[in-house]
C-alpha cells in the first residue's frame, strides 16, 4: 500500500511514480515512492529523478532478495545481534558520539565490533541511556573490509557508479558503508561528500530524514556564513543568529521503513534520526549526471581556501600548491587527482567502445559489468559529460598552474582521444 507522509506543516504523498503535489516554496518538491519493482526500468529513474535531481523512496519489494535482510535481522524485526558477532565480531569498526559536538560534526573512534554490540545491548536494557552516551556505527567499509561476503546487490538504477569505479581501481578506499545504531541515534545536518548522491537502505528499523533541496540551505546560514550542526534546534528563530531563516521553508520529511531505500540528490542537505534500533546500506556516488556539480564544488572549495590563505601576511611562493594540499586535506581530493578521476573513468568506456564488451571481461570488471547493463549509449552518454567537465579543468586557471609533465596522457592528449572516440562511435 502506498502510505502518506508529511513534511512539518505541509503535506505530501508518496505513490508509485506518480507526481504528488508540490511542497510550497520547493518547485517539484515532492517525493514518489516507487513500488512497481517490474515495471520501473533504470530509464525511468535516470529520466524522472537523476537528471533533475529529485528525491525518492524505493519499496521494500527491491530490497527483499538481500541475504541481509533475512540473516542480520530477526523474526521481530530487531537487529540479529548473535548472527552479527558471528560474522563481524572480530572487526574494528568507527563509532560516533552522537551527544558530543566535536566542531560541526560528532567525534569519532575506533571500537572492537563486539564491545559496540555489548554496549549496544546494554543501551538498549537501560532505556536508551548510557553513560558513554548516544554512540553510532557510522562509515564503516564492510563490503572492503569483507569483499567475500554478498550482504546485499547495488540496484541497477545505481550502478553508473564513478566513485567507487575509481577508487577501486586505485584500491585505495571507496564510498559504500554500514550504518548500525539504537534508537535515537542521528546524523547532523550536512550534504554528502563532492555534493555526491546518495542512497540508503533500511535492512531494519526507521529513519526520519529532514531534506532541503540543493540552495536552500543559504537561508539557514547564521551571520557568519556557517550552517547550523542542527536544524531543529531552537536558536535558528534568533534573526541575530540567522537572520534568513524566516525566508527558509519547512524541510521535506520522509519516514524510511525497513527494507526501503531513500535516493538522496545531488546537493541535497539532509538530517536523519534512527526512530528506531537501525541498521543501513549507504552509497555515496558520482556519474555523468552530476558530474559538473563535484566540479563546481571543488572549485568553490579551492576557491574559499584561497580566501583564507590571502589572509595571511607571509606571503608563499608555493601558494597555490599549499591552496591543494589543504583542500585535498578537507575534502579528500585535489585537482590533479580530479584529472586522474575523470581518466579513469573515460579510459574505461573508450575502451568499451573500441573492443567491446565480452563476457570473461564484464565478470572480471565491475565498471565494464555495469556499462554492459547499461548499454554502449550510457558509455557515449558518460564520455560527454566527461568531455564537458575535462574541457573545464583544463582551462581553469588554477589548474594551469600545477605541475602537469607527471599527468599521462596530458590533458590536451586525452581529450582528443575522447572526442575522437566519441567521433567512431556515433558513426
Amino acid at each position: 500500500m502506498d502510505r502518506a507522509t508529511f513534511a512539518c506543516s505541509t503535506a505530501f504523498f508518496r505513490d508509485s511514480g506518480n507526481s504528488s503535489p508540490a511542497a510550497p516554496g520547493f518547485p517539484g518538491g515532492h517525493v514518489d515512492f516507487i513500488d512497481k519493482i517490474d515495471s520501473f526500468t533504470y530509464s525511468d529513474f535516470f529520466r524522472d529523478y537523476l537528471i533533475p535531481n529529485h528525491p525518492c523512496v524505493f519499496s521494500a519489494k527491491f530490497t527483499e532478495d538481500w541475504s541481509s535482510r533475512r540473516t542480520w535481522v530477526t523474526c521481530d524485526g530487531k537487529p540479529n545481534f548473535e548472527h552479527l558477532l558471528q560474522k563481524f565480531g572480530e572487526a574494528v569498526v568507527p563509532v560516533a558520539n552522537c551527544d558530543v559536538k566535536e566542531y560541526n560534526s560528532n567525534p569519532k573512534e575506533q571500537l572492537p565490533f563486539k564491545e559496540y554490540v555489548e554496549y549496544w545491548r546494554e543501551y538498549i536494557h537501560n532505556g536508551y541511556r548510557s553513560s558513554r552516551g548516544c554512540l553510532y556505527l557510522k562509515d564503516w567499509h564492510l563490503s572492503r573490509a569483507f569483499p567475500e561476503l554478498d550482504v546485499y546487490s547495488t540496484p541497477v538504477y545505481f550502478s553508473s557508479d564513478w566513485l567507487n569505479e575509481y577508487w577501486d581501481a586505485v584500491a585505495v578506499d571507496d564510498y559504500r558503508f554500514v550504518y548500525m545504531g539504537p534508537k535515537g541515534s542521528w546524523t547532523p545536518f550536512h550534504a554528502d561528500v563532492f555534493r555526491s548522491y546518495s542512497w540508503s537502505a533500511n535492512i531494519c528499523g526507521r529513519k526520519r530524514w529532514l531534506l532541503y533541496p540543493a540552495g536552500h540551505e543559504e537561508f539557514l546560514k547564521d551571520r557568519h556564513g556557517n550552517l547550523p550542526f542542527d536544524i531543529t534546534a531552537p536558536d535558528l528563530r534568533d534573526k541575530r543568529i540567522y537572520p534568513r531563516y524566516s525566508q527558509s521553508q519547512p524541510p521535506l520529511e520522509i519516514i524510511q521503513e525497513s527494507g526501503e531505500i531513500v535516493f538522496i540528490p545531488s546537493g541535497w542537505h539532509h538530517q536523519v534520526y534512527n526512530l528506531e534500533d537501525t541498521i543501513s546500506i549507504n552509497h555515496n556516488w558520482v556519474n555523468g549526471c552530476n558530474v559538473a556539480i563535484m566540479w563546481g564544488f571543488l572549485q568553490d572549495e579551492l576557491a574559499a581556501v584561497q580566501r583564507e590563505i590571502n589572509r595571511w601576511k607571509d606571503p608563499m611562493d608555493d601558494r597555490h600548491l599549499q591552496c591543494q594540499l589543504i583542500m585535498k586535506s578537507c575534502t579528500g581530493i585535489d585537482y590533479k587527482e580530479f584529472y586522474n578521476f575523470l581518466k579513469v573513468i573515460a579510459e574505461n568506456r573508450i575502451s568499451v567502445l573500441e573492443k567491446g564488451l565480452d563476457e570473461e571481461s564484464s565478470s572480471r570488471n565491475n565498471s565494464k559489468a555495469a556499462i554492459s547493463t547499461l548499454g554502449m549509449l550510457h558509455a557515449v552518454f558518460d564520455l560527454k559529460r566527461t568531455v564537458k567537465v575535462l574541457s573545464s579543468l583544463n582551462a581553469n586557471e588554477d589548474f594551469r598552474k600545477l605541475d602537469l609533465t607527471s599527468l599521462s596522457p596530458s590533458p590536451e592528449a586525452l581529450l582528443h582521444h575522447l572526442e575522437a572516440a566519441m567521433d567512431r562511435a556515433l558513426l
